[in-house]
């Protein structure tokens, strides 16, 4: 059994079994062990944000959030949290890819010992193919080049640990493609960055105009003494972040819709508008989720209209523009149909119609 032990510590790793060194590997059982922890963590962290958000949502008060835990429809929280959270998958699957494969084709030796050396080596092509593709509809424009820097390195990284073709070759795929699709995307990009820089939004220059120059240095090795370094700690800084992030925009994201009704004596006129969000309603009453907290139920027979309010619209962190494309717009929200409010309903201002 010891024999059969030490074989399998010294045997080669690598994509399709050949092209890395040999070196230690972590037990079968034990690796075994971390991957049924992670599943079983994964799938937990999308249900603490839909608790979160309801609790958020119930300003910290139980019987409100149980409430709305009776009520609110699960597709409906899925749904929102699938829309507003849809950026997040493609960045953690390409962030992957690349760094698992830098280390990989770094420090081949920790190839078995690191989990984003083995994430990125047991990782379908046809799972990355999909994120960058969702990754294109998803994220802003301001993204873009960090996911063409993504792009390039994948590819690059891929053909190191893969092809075994000659110098020529090589060289044009992992230094003159990088090269010729940023020069590409820093043509395209470039009246973004002269009228980012001219607003002073330093950060969205730099996002537009840096990843473009980095393509070229992710795809091939690093020096093996820094590889965990260079690999290793963006990972858990970018692992630490992404939770506080995802859970600081879901919060914030809407989950029941927005209502104004009018309340008033069936024979009467409308003595009140109340505004907030619509819970349910049922045989009896209508039941609000005002914006101080506070649960009313509205008896159907005082009811005299509903009005649908749309969600404010926030104004834009950045007026940037490149080639009359805004930088926080998507290609999604660009291709998607809208729907332009024109007249804000009365009732939504607090004013009986």
């Amino acid at each position: 059994m010891s024999e059969l032990a030490s074989e399998s510590a010294g045997s080669v790793i690598g994509m399709g079994g050949e092209g890395f060194a040999e070196g230690p590997v972590i037990a079968p059982r034990r690796r075994r062990a971390q991957l049924n922890w992670l599943l079983t963590v994964l799938p937990a962290f999308p249900l603490m944000l839909l608790v979160l958000r309801l609790w958020y949502l119930s300003r910290q008060d139980l019987p409100t959030m149980l409430l709305l835990v009776q009520y609110i429809n699960p597709l409906g929280m899925i749904s929102a949290l699938f829309i507003t959270l849809s950026w997040a998958i493609p960045a953690v699957i390409l962030t992957l890819r690349v760094l698992g494969g830098i280390l990989l084709v770094s420090k081949p030796s920790d190839a078995g010992r690191s989990p984003i050396a083995v994430a990125a080596l047991r990782m379908p092509d046809w799972v990355v193919l999909i994120a960058v593709v969702i990754a294109g509809f998803t994220w802003q424009l301001r993204l873009l080049p960090t996911l063409q820097m993504l792009i390039v390195a994948v590819l690059g990284l891929t053909a190191v640990q893969r092809l075994r073709a000659g110098p020529w070759t090589m060289r044009w795929i992992t230094l003159w493609v990088p090269i010729l699709t940023g020069a590409l995307t820093w043509i395209f990009v470039w009246p973004g960055v002269v009228n980012a820089v001219q607003d002073g939004e330093y950060s969205t220059a730099l996002l537009l105009g840096v990843p473009p120059l980095l393509g070229p240095l992710l795809t091939g090795p690093v020096p093996a003494d820094w590889a965990r370094l260079v690999t290793h700690w963006p990972a858990i800084a970018a692992a630490m972040a992404l939770p506080i992030v995802v859970g600081a925009v879901f919060l914030r994201s809407p989950v029941l819709p927005g209502s104004a009704i009018e309340v008033g004596p069936e024979d009467g006129r409308v003595e009140e508008v109340v505004r907030g969000q619509l819970i349910a309603v049922d045989d009896t009453s209508t039941t609000m989720l005002l914006s101080s907290g506070e649960v009313r139920f509205i008896p159907n027979g005082e009811v005299r209209s509903k009005a649908l309010c749309p969600e404010p619209e926030r104004p834009p962190e950045s007026a940037v523009t490149v080639r009359g494309w805004p930088v926080e717009e998507t290609i999604l929200e660009w291709m998607a149909p809208t729907r332009k409010v024109t007249e804000t309903d009365s009732a939504c201002l607090g004013r009986p119609r």
